[in-house]
C-alpha cells in the first residue's frame, strides 16, 4: 500500500519524492491562502490521479479492427473522470472567482510531471488549452450556472481530446521509430533474417492509430458523461430556488 501511495506522489521516480513532496505542500499551502477551500483541492489533487491511472488502468477494446471500425475502438475507464475534471474546475471558479487562474497555472505545471513520460507534452498542452477554453466560456457567456457548466465542458472536451490523441499517437510513433532504430544499430552484423524478426517485435506505429473519428467520439462522449449528469443536478436545484441560475 505504500509504495503505490509513493508511485502516484512520485510518478516518475520514487526518489523524486524528496521534491515533489514538499512541492505539493506548498501548492496546497497556496491553494488555501488564494481562498481556495474543497473544490480546489480536490481539483489540483486530481491530476496526479488521474496521469497515474491511465498509465496503470488498462483500456478496455470495445471493437477490435475490422471494416467498420479500421483501427478499432478503445475506451478508458477513467475517460468519464477525466471529463469531471472540467466541472470541478468550473466550481473551483465559484469558490475562488479569477484567482482559479492561479490554480489553473499550478494544475499545469503538475500535469506536465505527472503525464505518462510519452506522452507527457500532448497531456500537458491540451490540459492547458481545453482548461483555458473552458474558463472563457464560463467566465463571459450570460446563461444560467447549469447551462455554463454544459456549454463550458462541450467545448473544452473536444480540444482536449483532438490534442491528447493527437500528441499520444505521434509521441508513440516516435518513440516505436527510436526503438526500430535501436535495434537496428545494435543488430547491425546479424543475418537479415534475425534483423527483420527483431524488427517486427516493434510495429510501426501511426499517429491515426490513436487519433481517428471512433476513438475521438468515443473519448468525447466518456468525458461528455459526467457533464451531463452535474449540468442535470445543478439544473435541478435551480428550479427549486436552491442555488441563484446566475451564480458566478
Amino acid at each position: 500500500m505504500l509504495s503505490e501511495i509513493i508511485g502516484i506522489i512520485a510518478y516518475r521516480d520514487p526518489d523524486d519524492l524528496l521534491w515533489v513532496a514538499p512541492g505539493l505542500i506548498a501548492t496546497f499551502s497556496l491553494i488555501y491562502y488564494l481562498k481556495g477551500r474543497a473544490w480546489a483541492f480536490v481539483y489540483v489533487a486530481l491530476i496526479p490521479f488521474l496521469n497515474w491511472s491511465f498509465g496503470n488502468v488498462e483500456s478496455y477494446v470495445l471493437a477490435e479492427p475490422n471494416d467498420t471500425f479500421e483501427k478499432g475502438v478503445k475506451l478508458n475507464p477513467l475517460t468519464m473522470v477525466t471529463g469531471m475534471v472540467f466541472v470541478i474546475r468550473d466550481f473551483v471558479q465559484r469558490e475562488m472567482g479569477h484567482r482559479v487562474l492561479l490554480v489553473m497555472a499550478l494544475a499545469v505545471a503538475w500535469a506536465f510531471y505527472y503525464a505518462w513520460p510519452v506522452i507527457a507534452i500532448a497531456s500537458g498542452l491540451a490540459f492547458a488549452v481545453s482548461e483555458a477554453v473552458d474558463w472563457v466560456l464560463f467566465t463571459f457567456t450570460k446563461y444560467r450556472l447549469s447551462t455554463r457548466v454544459l456549454i463550458s465542458s462541450a467545448a473544452a472536451s473536444p480540444i482536449d481530446t483532438t490534442i491528447f490523441l493527437y500528441g499520444a499517437g505521434l509521441a508513440r510513433k516516435l518513440h516505436a521509430e527510436d526503438q526500430r532504430a535501436e535495434i537496428m544499430q545494435q543488430m547491425a552484423n546479424a543475418a537479415p533474417a534475425e534483423l527483420q524478426a527483431a524488427l517486427a517485435e516493434v510495429p510501426p506505429v501511426e499517429v491515426s492509430d490513436e487519433l481517428h473519428w471512433a476513438n475521438w467520439i468515443v473519448f468525447v462522449l466518456g468525458k461528455m458523461v459526467g457533464a451531463v449528469v452535474v449540468s442535470w443536478m445543478i439544473k435541478r436545484r435551480e428550479d427549486r430556488g436552491e442555488i441563484s441560475p446566475h451564480a458566478a
